[in-house]
């Protein structure tokens, strides 16, 4: 009997399961800032990219699309003069957000013992 998607049980640890390319979209490193950028308030999409140092525009605009396609973030077209695009977290992504900005938290917390066993490593592999 074939199941449906509903039916489905999601499992990251699967090739097969969808969740793991979602969790790769969100998790990657654009995608993660600029889903923190908007958690701070919607953007245009040159307010992200001077938000965000070091992202070329490429790069942004590709993780903005996939951030839409997946439902995280929406895109809208202001018919202002003139005209621009401003994004914002959905409902989805601003339940999302706490998440990332969590971890974010934790791995900038983390640092001065992350600095001290990169440094450990490093002398370690000077010394043989």
């Amino acid at each position: 009997m074939e199941q449906t998607v509903e039916e489905l049980v999601a499992d990251v640890f699967s090739r097969a399961c969808t969740s793991r390319e979602a969790l790769e979209h969100v998790t990657g490193k654009w995608s993660l800032l600029a889903l923190s950028a908007l958690a701070e308030s919607p953007h245009r999409f040159g307010e992200l990219r001077r938000r965000i140092e070091g992202v070329s525009e490429k790069m942004l605009a590709q993780s903005l699309q996939t951030l839409e396609r997946d439902g995280w973030v929406h895109r809208e077209v202001r018919s202002a003069i003139p005209p621009h695009v401003e994004y914002r977290l959905t409902d989805a992504g601003a339940e999302l957000v706490p998440h990332l900005l969590g971890l974010i938290e934790f791995v900038e917390a983390r640092m001065p013992a992350v600095r001290a066993a990169r440094a450990a490593a490093e002398a370690s592999r000077t010394s043989r």
